[in-house]
């Protein structure tokens, strides 16, 4: 099966500039003159003693450090570590720390540690490569007490084998420092990648995440300091020569007022730049620039995560690794004001109590700590607010992890969309029912009747009948979670209907970028007059990845619908589309998006060395190779589209995407009864795929093949039961097999997922129409 990518250093000298004393009369520099630079935390010391010794030993001061006898605390006493069958062995030389182990080509080598990566409540290891890069070793050092279970090596995938050929093994491109990992994990990370040499001049200010990851360059800060005894008008500035100051963050203060059992606080809501500014980091996302805005949206310079099916369960509870940012914006706290710094101290990163007391500082501990609220012990995990409101899934391993959207647990929804819910996991020995049974008793049924947006999106992820007027009222309602209204809008993909165009139509202009964006990626899936009508105006939008993105679509349709003045403005904002690319462009994927682009473009020659570049970077990567094989197909060269296929095989056998396309291939060329052996094949390596079922049926009738066509196409849709490919084909099959009955049923259920399309209200009617002849001659 095919695994999904994990899309996810050269030190320079800066300034020692003093420090910012309150009675530093030192002569006062020189301005600065608008030229921002860093200047390290121990400019900071002098007036910051106490974050600074809050920050020492935390989680952002050890994210990444020289391998020394201070930083190292893996066993490298010449211990091993089996792990299916490979035998690893760790041991120091020298002052240095080594590893012995596997490599890309599958010979065991000698590798000297670099870096440590993190310490609790486990470490990883750099190991420096050639160009440039660093590489994260996939073994990895428990350091939790003996007691606790640690103080072991284990591997970051324990239940298999990952082989150098594996996109997962630790010398590929998703286990690579310089792209996935350092941007985090140091301050004022420089990327510096060259996609024509293959090699990184990458660079940083400091190697661990310092105070000015999150304030921004100092010197500025710096030079208030020293001037402001001299300067009166410095004397009045807000920002104190700061990017980011957190002004929302620190001003106000929670209180409780009369007949309230919850805080309020003194002050409006601020403009969330504290979040923002952490969900650089504490998110999933995607790197729009290497150059990062301290203090602008994240949209600015990140693409954060939707909730997708891949990463977040369909009521948006952590599925995969998210890291907090995509949890924290569906919660109900952060629309009402509460930021990171509320319940955590930002240099230390500890929480400001322990346990409940940390909930009780805005939560009336009368109320919420009573057994009338939890009903449970005063004593047990059910009295604990965190583990019912944010229960916890473990990653990498041995890590245990909150889930901050914050949520109150609905046993009532798990049953029906099959998400977690805190009661059951708790109760592993119960069932869900025996949850809801008291929920009900103890918050009554009104509880349980309370819909859920989760609803919805599970609703949207099946494509089931209505899905779109859910989606489309989810996206209208003022109360739902702008991310919950993107991710909605990314469904609506699905429906090519007047609603969802509608709700499309309106998001375009919403206040949130984020819900701008989703809307003109949804528009993907409509027709071109829709796009050119509705993607025009956002070629002007403020922020450079939604003109980008519109582009992208625009870029793909005939010229004569534009005027001159619009192409020159297309043009444009490609250029934004490349200039996004281009800031990832060592990874496989912002190759492909490239190659699609020049594609679009007809540049066959600039589209061709992007995908090749893709496949250089990661070569177990499926849409570079089926994208190049029809970029063949186009140029009428099917025979080298084939070849290529052919190859991609031997080398990654267990593709499905590979067989389908080489089957598509010999389709093409006529080779009919060939292509079903690959078309076959690909159905069996992934047999819930409902295209690819859908194909391989379609290819079958095609041959006469009938009754095998129906038994796959019957199998796969018990899996997909709206998917409308599977449907219409059953439907149209059916029909011409004189069993209209079956026929009708299928043509009624197209109809219901997508009452606006055309094609397949005419199918019904005319199978009606059929219906209605065989009738008459009986």
């Amino acid at each position: 099966m095919i695994r999904f990518l994990i899309y996810i250093i050269l030190l320079y000298t800066v300034p020692n500039f003093c420090g910012c004393s309150k009675h530093d009369t030192t002569k006062p520099i020189k301005s600065s003159k608008g030229k921002i630079t860093y200047v390290g935390r121990d400019s900071c010391i002098t007036c910051h003693e106490r974050e600074y010794q809050l920050w020492q030993n935390s989680h952002h001061d050890r994210a990444m450090e020289v391998a020394t006898e201070n930083t190292v605390l893996g066993d490298f006493n010449n211990s091993t570590f089996t792990h299916f069958g490979i035998t690893s062995r760790f041991y120091r030389r020298d002052g240095n720390y080594y590893v012995y182990t596997e490599s890309a080509d599958g010979r065991f080598k000698e590798f000297k540690i670099a870096y440590t990566f993190g310490f609790f409540p486990l470490q990883q290891y750099l190991i420096a490569f050639p160009n440039g890069r660093y590489q994260v070793l996939g073994i990895c050092w428990d350091t939790r007490p003996q007691q606790s279970g640690g103080q072991k090596w284990f591997h970051i995938h324990p239940d298999e084998r990952i082989a150098p050929g594996d996109v997962l093994f630790w010398t590929r491109v998703s286990q690579n420092w310089n792209y996935m990992c350092a941007e985090c994990h140091s301050t004022n990370f420089q990327k510096n990648y060259f996609p024509g040499e293959d090699y990184y001049e990458s660079s940083y200010s400091e190697i661990d995440v310092s105070c000015e990851s999150c304030h921004g360059p100092g010197s500025e800060h710096i030079y208030w300091a020293r001037h402001r005894l001299y300067d009166e008008s410095l004397q009045k500035s807000k920002d104190k020569g700061l990017k980011v100051r957190f002004n929302d963050s620190i001003n106000g203060s929670w209180v409780f007022t009369t007949n309230k059992t919850t805080a309020t606080k003194t002050t409006p809501p601020g403009i969330g730049m504290e979040v923002e500014t952490c969900g650089r980091c504490h998110s999933r996302r995607t790197v729009l620039t290497e150059k990062y805005y301290h203090g602008k949206s994240l949209l600015e310079t990140h693409r954060p995560a939707l909730l997708t099916e891949d990463l977040y369960f369909a009521d948006g509870q952590i599925l995969e690794e998210v890291y907090v940012y995509g949890s924290f914006l569906q919660s109900k706290m952060y629309h009402n004001g509460v930021t990171c710094h509320d319940c955590h101290d930002p240099h230390g990163l500890t929480t400001f109590a322990k346990g409940n007391a940390l909930c009780y500082r805005c939560h009336l501990h009368e109320k919420y700590g009573s057994e009338s609220h939890h009903h449970h012990k005063p004593d047990s995990a059910g009295a604990d607010c965190a583990d019912c409101h944010m229960p916890e899934r473990t990653y990498m391993v041995i890590d245990p992890r909150r889930d901050h959207s914050i949520r109150i647990p609905r046993p009532d929804i798990s049953e029906r969309i099959h998400s977690p819910n805190a009661c059951n996991q708790c109760h592993k020995d119960k069932t869900t029912s025996w949850s809801i049974e008291y929920v009900k008793k103890w918050y009554g049924n009104s509880f349980i009747d309370k819909p859920h947006y989760g609803m919805f999106l599970f609703d949207g992820r099946r494509a089931k009948p209505g899905a779109s007027h859910e989606l489309s009222v989810l996206i209208g309602n003022s109360e739902t979670p702008p991310i919950v209204k993107a991710t909605a809008l990314e469904l609506l993909r699905q429906f090519v209907d007047t609603q969802s165009l509608n709700a499309i139509e309106a998001s375009l202009s919403d206040i949130n970028p984020l819900l701008r964006l989703s809307a003109v990626d949804a528009l993907d899936a409509f027709g071109q007059e829709d796009q050119a009508r509705f993607l025009k105006p956002m070629m002007q939008d403020s922020f450079k990845v939604i003109r980008a993105e519109a582009g992208r679509l625009l870029s793909a349709l005939p010229e004569y619908m534009f005027s001159q003045t619009e192409r020159t403005e297309i043009k444009k904002v490609i250029r934004d589309y490349i200039e996004i690319q281009a800031a990832v462009a060592d990874n496989p994927g912002a190759q492909l998006n490239l190659g699609i682009l020049y594609m679009n473009r007809q540049e066959y020659k600039k589209a061709e060395k992007s995908y090749r570049q893709a496949i250089h970077l990661e070569p177990e990567y499926p849409p570079a190779y089926i994208n190049l094989a029809d970029l063949y197909r186009q140029r009428n060269q099917e025979k080298m589209a084939e070849k290529l296929l052919r190859e991609a095989l031997q080398q990654f056998p267990d593709m499905p995407e590979i067989y389908y396309a080489l089957g598509l291939s010999l389709v093409r060329q006529k080779r009919n009864e060939e292509s079903l052996t690959y078309l076959e094949d690909a159905v069996k390596k992934r047999p819930k795929d409902p295209h690819l079922n859908y194909v391989y049926g379609i290819a079958l009738n095609s041959q006469g093949k009938k009754q095998e066509a129906l038994s796959i196409l019957s199998k796969a849709i018990k899996n997909n039961p709206f998917n409308t490919e599977l449907l219409y084909a059953l439907s149209t099959i059916y029909r011409d097999e004189g069993k209209i009955g079956l026929s009708l049923k299928y043509a009624q259920q197209l109809s219901e997922i997508a009452p606006d399309d055309q094609g397949y209200q005419k199918l019904l009617q005319q199978i009606k129409d059929l219906n209605s002849d065989k009738d008459g001659r009986e």
